[in-house]
């Protein structure tokens, strides 16, 4: 039953996480380089802080986590933050060019198959005593497998949606639409995304122990991994707005308050996702399995919700049966790997 709850939970996130585009949206008049900073302010450092804070038992505080014994793991945890701060950036190009659906179908499927080898990976290179390797058992190497798969359906589907329609119909849908290029995107922004859960991963033994709730233990990393992208973001957002003289919707005090809001709410749908991952993986104590390949699981569950979401925003409107069908499966086969390490029990 509790692991029933920790993928319910993980499941919700990932359901705020692929809603939070939605709000982005209703911002009105500013470029994207500024709405993209502000809202990070908020997915990135604000409600992440607030995160954190509950990791700290009563009669400490957040700082006592950052000490010269931890030094190493705090350093690598925020550089891993910052080469997913690269990935968030191309992140957001990929779905300009493909759409909410397709963009995020092939990041994050590319994010969740490298973000889960790629931590035991470095791990056991940088501290071969702890054995990371063990956790990439075979049930974690097959629940990576069936997502891949289903995110190459999903691919497949995005190429038949792109044969099939008329330029007029891709840009009536995605008004940049672009598969070539927005694969290209999308498979840089996949890749450099994982390094987020490799973060996690250097960052797991930044709590406070048995002290800490199994359910809070990851979201002092979160912290440090997000402020290592909010980093890589403000940089090349503050550029942009240098490049392209865009300053001035800082100054635009009658849209404000409307952008104000709606950038919060991106940035707390944003969060949502880890948040949840970290309640989730509370629950999934008793199988090592489900908790190695949470992060998987909580990816092929953004592409199953980001998939839905583009459906009810018309992305997929003209086109055939066939290629709905294929979307279709996709999707299943995505549902169905979130559960094969309990199938293979």
């Amino acid at each position: 039953m509790e692991i029933l709850v920790g993928l319910l939970i993980i499941a919700v996130g990932a359901f705020c996480q692929s809603s939070c585009y939605v709000p982005i949206n209703r911002i009105k008049d500013w470029s994207w380089e500024s709405y993209w900073i502000v809202q990070g302010v908020f997915a990135w450092l604000i409600f992440p802080f607030l995160g954190a804070l509950l990791a700290v038992p009563e009669g400490h505080s957040l700082s006592d986590l950052f000490t010269t014994e931890n030094s190493f793991d705090i350093i690598m945890t925020i550089i891993f933050g910052a080469l997913w701060g690269v990935g968030g950036l191309t992140f957001g190009l990929s779905m300009r060019y493909l759409g909410v659906a397709l963009g995020q179908s092939i990041a994050l499927g590319t994010c969740a198959g490298l973000g889960t080898i790629m931590g035991p990976v470095l791990l056991n290179l940088f501290f071969p005593e702890m054995n990371a390797l063990q956790s990439l058992t075979f049930a974690v190497i097959l629940g990576v497998v069936v997502t891949l798969v289903g995110i190459a359906i999903i691919g497949v589907a995005g190429g038949m949606k792109s044969a099939s329609l008329s330029d007029e119909e891709k840009k009536a849908a995605v008004k940049d639409f672009n598969f070539p290029k927005g694969l290209s995107i999308a498979l840089l922004a996949g890749f450099m995304s994982g390094c987020f859960n490799v973060g996690l991963e250097f960052g797991k033994e930044i709590n406070f122990g048995s002290l800490t709730s199994d359910m809070y233990r990851t979201l002092p990393a979160t912290l440090l991994v997000t402020l290592g992208g909010f980093v890589t973001n403000a940089v090349y957002c503050f550029y942009q707005n240098q490049k392209n003289k865009t300053w001035g919707d800082y100054k635009k005090s009658a849209v404000w308050g409307n952008n104000l809001l709606f950038c919060a709410l991106a940035g707390v749908l944003w969060y949502s996702q880890f948040f949840g991952l970290s309640l989730g993986k509370g629950f999934l104590t008793e199988s090592p399995t489900l908790t190695t390949l949470a992060f998987c699981i909580l990816m092929a569950l953004n592409v199953v919700f980001s998939n839905v979401w583009g459906i009810i925003l018309k992305e997929w409107k003209g086109c055939s049966r066939q290629t709905i069908a294929v979307l279709m499966l996709g999707i299943v086969v995505l549902i169905v790997s979130t559960f094969i390490p309990e199938l293979l029990k």
